[in-house]
């Protein structure tokens, strides 16, 4: 495993890992699921690739990503991979930090407000010294506030970390408790949604995508 893929803990990784492995051949720790959803959207997103436009646009806040992705909010040394979190940006928003659902969802992750404010409350009560972020954005959390890439970028990266804790780096679990909250996940099984189906194979190409691309990267300059 290359030295990128390091970046988050050796726990993390290969749960996260084998879970976009697993899933690309249609066997998720779900067998658990009812056997036919997630297959489609599985294959409907194994081949995605990642437009010029949306690697440009996730250049902007790779500075954002790789910064927030350092911290260990729940547990010592467990990290979020930051291509997980690009793969969830490509997923939600394609890379537009003004982008805003039909159930106002907001920003490059689409969060919802609720949820958000929820986020940087205890993300304060953590007393951690942020760059980027305004603290006083996050002690007066507004709808608008979502739209900063800097503030949502953190608080995904505060609240996918404590997904990882909950589910064991499961990539299909935290992207359940992502898109539907963490009560919709009964007995370690994604709850039977399309649109969370949907959003775990679009995460999973996606993320398989860029660890594809990183890995030939690295092949690439070792031969030069």
């Amino acid at each position: 495993m290359d030295q990128h893929f390091q970046i988050a803990t050796k726990k993390v990784i290969l749960s996260v890992l084998t879970c976009s492995l697993l899933l690309t051949t249609g066997f998720a720790r779900g067998e658990a699921y009812d056997g036919k959803g997630v297959k489609h959207y599985l294959k409907k997103y194994s081949g995605v690739e990642i437009s010029a436009v949306q690697e440009n646009r996730l250049t902007d806040y790779d500075y954002l990503i790789d910064y927030f992705c350092e911290f260990d909010f729940f547990a010592p040394k467990h990290k979020v991979n930051p291509d997980f979190l690009r793969a969830l940006i490509l997923a939600e928003s394609a890379g537009i930090p003004q982008a805003r659902s039909q159930k106002d969802a907001r920003g490059l992750t689409q969060i919802i407000y609720a949820t958000g404010k929820q986020a940087a409350h205890e993300i304060l009560e953590l007393n951690i010294e942020f760059q980027f972020a305004s603290v006083h954005k996050l002690r007066k959390l507004k709808p608008d506030d979502l739209y900063d890439p800097a503030i949502n970028i953190l608080l995904a990266c505060y609240l996918i970390a404590k997904y990882n804790h909950s589910f064991d780096g499961k990539l299909d679990l935290v992207v359940s408790a992502w898109n539907a909250g963490e009560n919709s996940i009964v007995n370690n099984t994604p709850p039977n949604y399309s649109e969370t189906l949907d959003l775990i194979g679009k995460v999973n190409g996606f993320y398989i995508s860029l660890l594809k691309k990183n890995s030939r990267m690295q092949r690439y300059a070792y031969r030069r």
